[in-house]
Formats: C-alpha cells, sequence, structure tokens
C-alpha cells in the first residue's frame, strides 16, 4: 500500500515542463555540462532549428534554463545553461520517475 501511495504521490509531482521528450533531452545533456551551445545541442537532440528554439524558450521562460546571445566572429552564438531552479526540477523529475517504476 506505501509503494502505491509513493507512486500516486510521484505522478502528481510530475513537472510536464521537464517531461516533454524534447525538453527533457535538452535539460538531460544541460545537467552534465556547465554550458553548451545551440549548435551543440542541435546535433545531440536531433531537434530542427525551430524545435530547438521554440522549446529554449519554454525552458527560459520557467526559469530552468539561461540563454546567453553574442555576436563571436559576425555570427551569432547562443549559449545555454541550466539554472539552479533547473538543476532542481531536472533532479526532482529523476526521483519521481525512479519512484514510479519502483526503484526509488
Amino acid at each position: 500500500m506505501a509503494d502505491t501511495a509513493n507512486q500516486d504521490s510521484a505522478d502528481q509531482q510530475i513537472d510536464r515542463v521537464v517531461h516533454e521528450p524534447a525538453r527533457l533531452k535538452i535539460l538531460a545533456y544541460l545537467s552534465v555540462v556547465n554550458s553548451a551551445d545551440f549548435v551543440f545541442l542541435l546535433s545531440r537532440t536531433g531537434l530542427t532549428y525551430g524545435n530547438l528554439s521554440s522549446h529554449m524558450s519554454k525552458l527560459e521562460e520557467a526559469g530552468y534554463i539561461e540563454v546567453e546571445k553574442e555576436i563571436k566572429d559576425k555570427r551569432p552564438h547562443t549559449m545555454l545553461s541550466l539554472t539552479k531552479q533547473g538543476r532542481s526540477a531536472f533532479d526532482n523529475y529523476r526521483e519521481s520517475m525512479l519512484v514510479l517504476l519502483g526503484e526509488g
């Protein structure tokens, strides 16, 4: 009975911003580096330019990532990094998934 209660609680705590597969990929990559540039994430996630931009915006609006844009060698350069709030959301999501899978 306690396992069921834990699973129900974990299910209610799933962050829908993180849960979306494309955003989960972005957060997973950012969780293991200090920062990553847009082109790196584009190649690693397999997302299109437009999809990555859209999901970046949603993560930035949620306060989960910080986006820094600059001009480097006369070309736009975009760097992304996980915020403390984003790292916490990603870690909480992982814990919730482990509980739902019976491994937490």
